[in-house]
């Protein structure tokens, strides 16, 4: 098992498999965002090439993040392979976020490969608040991909980030749409990642403060549910579904982390809101893969740090150059 310098097992692996988004999310990119050449990103099966290292090392979940990933052309031949290492019991979990505008398409074939459970984003049940919020989405198309996920079998979640002025009034009531339709929910701080074209300060709204109006309408009692990542969750008394919560402004979640994230270029950041990181893409492309990924993995863990501390002031710039859209959140 892999170890990091605090003595924490990270068991956990993000990959993002793309920087490219179907959407423009004001919150994660710019409106003209320049995506990365695509003949700069790892081949699939380099990807899996350091996905399959990870496992052999004790890696048990995995979450295939983007960008939106299921943009990336042939993606499901990475959730195919990676899906064999279910069958053998060496990997516990491979799971996926999205945005959901391509889930009415590839809903099947991730159930057949052996996702279980998916995370979906959406911020507004307003349609044209989403088009603006997203620039460019389509509500309808994401809630027909929601019911066919959960038509095949899928549990979704559903991810939102709250939004000070934009959805701040609206959170209790995609709470209760969510869990009317079998669906837990997290709640989630912005981040300070990548510039945008917004002052963050603009956008930013305590996680504490939209407990705390949910509270006035539903009874919330903290739950031992545990899925491997940041979020901390409370069992709703009225609707019998959770709410979790993220908050790496207000209250960090350093000292349980578990988990790395790897972008699409082979880099592998060992801290969400640290620029530090390893480059395995040499590695990826050796005739000694697997003895080379190995020893760069484990160096990689060995410089993970204690934790992050983002701050989000005005004028002020980003914690972190990168977008979001780069390691997936």
């Amino acid at each position: 098992m892999l170890l990091d310098p605090y003595r924490r097992p990270v068991t956990y692996l993000r990959v993002s498999v793309t920087d490219r988004c179907d959407f423009r999310c004001q919150y994660c990119m710019a409106e003209n965002m320049t995506f990365l050449p695509k003949k700069d990103l790892l081949s699939l099966e380099e990807i899996e090439r350091i996905c399959s290292t990870f496992i052999s090392l004790g890696t048990k979940k995995i979450r295939i993040t983007g960008g939106e990933p299921l943009v990336r052309k042939n993606v499901m031949s990475l959730f195919e392979n990676l899906g064999n290492y279910l069958k053998t019991g060496d990997l516990e979990e491979l799971t996926l976020t999205t945005n959901g505008s391509q889930l009415h398409r590839f809903a099947k074939d991730l159930y057949s490969f052996g996702v279980r459970r998916i995370n979906v984003s959406i911020d507004t049940l307003n349609a044209e608040l989403f088009n603006n919020l997203t620039r460019r989405g389509n509500l309808e198309q994401v809630l027909k991909g929601i019911e066919e996920a959960k038509k095949v079998g899928l549990k979704v979640k559903i991810n939102t980030v709250a939004l000070k002025k934009a959805n701040e009034n609206e959170l209790v009531d995609i709470m209760a749409w969510a869990h009317a339709n079998d669906c837990d929910m997290t709640i989630i701080e912005t981040m300070p990642l990548g510039e945008i074209d917004y002052d963050r300060t603009d956008q930013f709204l305590p996680v504490s403060k939209v407990k705390e109006n949910i509270e006035q309408k539903y009874e919330l009692k903290k739950s031992n549910h545990y899925t491997g990542g940041p979020s901390r969750y409370y069992e709703v008394k009225e609707t019998g579904k959770r709410i979790g919560f993220i908050t790496p402004l207000t209250h960090n979640f350093c000292e349980l982390c578990n988990r790395v994230r790897l972008t699409c270029t082979g880099k592998l950041y060992m801290c969400l809101g640290q620029d530090d990181s390893a480059d395995f893409k040499e590695a990826s492309r050796s005739i000694n893969w697997k003895k080379e990924l190995k020893n760069a993995i484990i160096e990689a863990i060995s410089r993970k740090p204690k934790g992050h501390d983002f701050v989000i002031r005005r004028k002020q710039a980003p914690s972190v150059k990168r977008h979001m859209s780069v390691t997936g959140g």
